[in-house]
C-alpha cells in the first residue's frame, strides 16, 4: 500500500483528519539541518510508538520577520521548499500557524490550551532543548512539559545533540549554514544541513543572450531574503525525477545590466522547454566568484572554461553530468 499524501496545511480551519491527533515537532526548523533531523527523528519514533500520524508544527513569516522587518533573516528554507525537505523525512505533513499579532501576544498559557489541545489535538509534541513559545518568549521547554501533563499528551524535550552517524554537530545551525552560503561555502552547508542546499522555484523567461552563445539557461528568481554568494556554482538539478549535470550563475550579471539578483542555470546534456515548469537546484561546489567581463567572447571562454571544471567536479564527486 503507498504511504499517505503528504499534507502542507497552512493555517488549517479545522485540520485535515489525517494530522488530527498527531506527534508534533515543534519550531522554525529553517533549513532542516542535522540538528532538526534529531529533533524530527525523535518524534517519528514516539508517533510509531503512540500509533499516531507525525509532523512538524512551523511559522510564516519567521517571527524575527515579523518582529523585525521582511528579509531580516536569509531563508534557506521558504515554506514550499521546507516541505519538500520535511516530506522527505517520512513525515505525515507540515503545519503552518501564520505568525501575526494574535499570535505574537498569545500567552504561553493560551498558545498550549487554544492551538495545542483545541485546535490540534495533539497526542503528543516534542521540541528542542533551547525552545520558547508565547508572549514574550514566556513558554519554556519546563512550562511545556508541566502544561502537557496538565492537558493530557505527551512530551518530550530533546537536549542538546553533539553528533550524529555523520560526526559532530556542534557547529550545526541554521545561522552557521546562513554564513556558509554567503560565503559561497556550498560544502560546509551540506555538512552543516546533512543535505546540499537546495531551491525550488519556477523557471522564468530570462533575456535569452545564452542562447545566442550555446549556453541556453533556465532562470529562476530565489527568495527576495537569499543572501546566498553571488558567483559560479556546480550545480545538480532535478526535473520531474530525472536529476542532471549542471553549472549555475547567480548574480546580476555586471557584464550586461547589473540587475535584480537571478539564478541562471546551464544544465548539461538537456534540450526541451522549460518554462512554467518547477525545477530544483542543488548546489554542490563553488568555483568562483561573479565578475565583470570586457567582452562577449572573454565571457562565452570563461564559461566554457566553467562548463569544464563543473563536470570534472561532477565525475570526481561521482555525480551524474548528463540526464540519468
Amino acid at each position: 500500500m503507498p504511504p499517505a499524501p503528504f499534507i502542507l496545511a497552512v493555517d488549517p480551519a479545522p485540520l485535515p483528519d489525517a494530522l488530527t491527533g498527531a506527534v508534533v515537532a515543534i519550531g522554525n526548523f529553517d533549513g532542516v539541518h542535522r540538528g532538526h533531523i534529531a529533533v524530527i527523528a525523535r518524534a517519528k519514533a514516539l508517533a510509531q510508538k503512540l500509533g499516531r500520524p507525525c509532523a512538524v508544527l512551523t511559522f510564516e513569516p519567521h517571527p524575527s520577520d515579523y518582529f523585525l522587518g521582511p528579509k531580516t533573516i536569509f531563508r534557506l528554507t521558504p515554506c514550499e521548499t521546507k516541505a519538500v525537505a520535511l516530506e522527505r523525512l517520512g513525515l505525515a505533513g507540515m503545519i503552518v500557524l501564520r505568525f501575526d499579532s494574535g499570535l505574537a501576544q498569545l500567552s504561553a498559557e493560551d498558545f498550549v490550551a487554544d492551538i495545542l489541545v483545541k485546535r490540534l489535538k495533539v497526542a503528543a509534541v516534542v521540541a528542542g532543548y533551547d525552545f520558547h513559545f508565547g508572549k514574550a518568549r514566556a513558554g519554556t521547554p519546563a512550562f511545556l512539559v508541566e502544561a502537557g501533563k496538565r492537558a493530557g499528551f505527551a512530551v518530550e524535550i530533546v537536549e542538546k545533540i553533539n553528533a550524529d552517524a555523520s560526526g559532530s554537530i556542534e557547529a550545526t545551525s541554521s545561522t552557521a549554514t546562513r554564513a556558509a552560503l554567503e560565503d559561497g561555502d556550498v560544502a560546509r552547508a551540506a555538512h552543516l544541513l546533512g543535505h546540499p542546499y537546495f531551491v525550488i522555484g519556477e523557471v522564468i523567461h530570462g533575456d535569452k543572450r545564452g542562447r545566442t552563445i550555446g549556453f541556453p539557461t533556465a532562470n529562476l528568481r530565489l527568495d527576495p531574503s537569499s543572501r546566498l554568494r553571488h558567483g559560479v556554482y556546480v550545480v545538480e538539478v532535478q526535473i520531474e525525477g530525472t536529476r542532471y549535470g549542471g553549472v549555475a550563475n547567480f548574480g546580476r550579471r555586471p557584464t550586461f545590466d547589473n540587475g535584480a539578483p537571478l539564478l541562471e542555470v546551464f544544465i548539461f546534456d538537456f534540450a526541451g522547454d522549460l518554462y512554467g515548469r518547477t525545477i530544483e537546484v542543488d548546489f554542490l561546489d563553488f568555483i568562483r566568484g561573479e565578475q565583470k567581463f570586457a567582452s562577449f567572447d572573454e565571457l562565452k571562454r570563461q564559461i566554457k572554461a566553467d562548463e569544464a571544471s563543473a563536470r570534472e567536479i561532477l565525475q570526481k564527486m561521482g555525480r551524474v553530468s548528463s540526464g540519468a
